[in-house]
């Protein structure tokens, strides 16, 4: 690779090196950005068709001896790094419409060097726009209900925001029923000048969460299913990520990971994060697909899928208390191509996590139990 062909990228100088180069080097840019994939996009919609780019970064085993370096006055201190690992970055520039060429590691594998070049663009499906439903499971969240949609881009053909509540001790379903609906007054939309938002509100029998994402998806009528926590930790401008991966083509399934970027410092807590990573692995090696968060509350799949295999979703739920497994287990077992989608976990603002984290670890052991019987036996 020559210079004449790889050009290092900043933020000044973007929009000339589009224009005046075939190859784009990005030396250690992805270390410390807010959001690496839309920086991809960014950058794959105003690349030629031939443009290669050459990514650069650090190694996340070296994080440790790095961070420590930099205490101790024998390495420039930096900010909060991202630290991600090669998937994460070849994930990430796949979401992003770039097929990675070749992958090497330099200095000790200190440094990774990723090379990808763009990607054919489907256009059939830039063309179409499908409709959504975003299911929102509310328990205890009064104070987040009036908070949750006004922060959701618009985005295909129209939107349905389906709250679900149940056993909340305080007054979740009186704000539901008091939202100021007038913010979903007929808005346009550069895409679609007719798009419009509605809202349907629904009290559960059952309890859990579980139950409440089947009783949203049964009622819902958009053409992708989405799922929301009315939590807020995950950025609601993140959904539009779930809807192109679906509407391009280049997943069937999408499951947000909250274990690629760095968290708020209270976003979650250290055993549930080190459990996390644990059961991520343990999954992937089970299911045979890389799941480095599975229980991000964030996930979107067709409806049509969601129809079709029903009787093996609910299936799953006789035995999954959290819900998110027998999404994951029906995506598994029917092969639709899974996408994960790097999301920033935020601390909460409102109220506090449903989450045990022994009882349900306890739980997640025994999913992980199932999950092997189910797939490997």
């Amino acid at each position: 690779m020559t210079q004449n062909i790889f050009q290092k990228l900043y933020h000044k100088d973007l929009e000339k090196a589009y224009a005046n180069f075939d190859g784009i080097i990005l030396d250690n840019k992805i270390d410390d950005l807010e959001d690496v994939q839309s920086y991809f996009e960014n950058l794959r919609s105003k690349s030629k068709s031939n443009t290669k780019i050459l990514v650069s970064y650090h190694n996340h085993f070296w994080e440790p001896i790095l961070t420590l370096a930099s205490k101790l006055g024998l390495r420039k201190k930096v900010g909060v790094q991202n630290w991600l690992d090669q998937r994460d970055v070849e994930n990430l520039l796949n979401l992003s419409e770039f097929e990675v060429v070749s992958t090497t590691k330099r200095f000790f594998g200190l440094t990774v060097i990723t090379i990808a070049k763009t990607r054919k663009q489907i256009k059939e499906s830039k063309h179409k726009e499908y409709s959504v439903s975003v299911v929102v499971p509310a328990r205890n969240e009064e104070g987040n209900i009036a908070k949750v949609t006004p922060n959701i881009p618009k985005f295909g053909k129209w939107q349905e925001f389906i709250f679900v509540e149940g056993n909340s001790t305080d007054k979740t379903w009186s704000a539901i029923n008091n939202f100021q609906f007038s913010i979903f007054k007929q808005g346009s939309s550069s895409k679609n000048p007719n798009f419009k938002r509605t809202i349907k509100a629904f009290r559960q029998k059952g309890k859990g969460k579980a139950d409440a994402v089947k009783l949203g998806f049964e009622k819902a009528s958009g053409d992708i299913l989405m799922i929301y926590d009315a939590d807020r930790t995950v950025n609601g401008n993140d959904l539009e990520k779930f809807y192109r991966v679906l509407s391009s083509g280049i997943g069937r399934f999408a499951n947000g990971s909250r274990m690629v970027y760095p968290m708020e410092k209270d976003a979650m807590r250290t055993l549930n994060k080190i459990g996390n990573k644990i059961f991520g692995l343990l999954f992937s090696s089970i299911l045979g697909t890389r799941f480095k968060d599975t229980l991000c509350g964030t996930k979107a799949m067709w409806r049509r899928d969601f129809v079709k295999f029903k009787k093996d979703y609910k299936s799953y739920l006789k035995t999954d208390p959290f819900g998110d497994f027998a999404l994951i287990f029906t995506a598994i077992k029917h092969k639709m191509k899974v996408v994960e989608i790097p999301v920033r976990y935020k601390e909460r603002v409102y109220g506090s996590t449903n989450i045990n984290r022994f009882r349900h670890g306890l739980l997640l052991c025994k999913m992980t139990l199932l999950a092997f019987i189910e797939f490997k036996l």
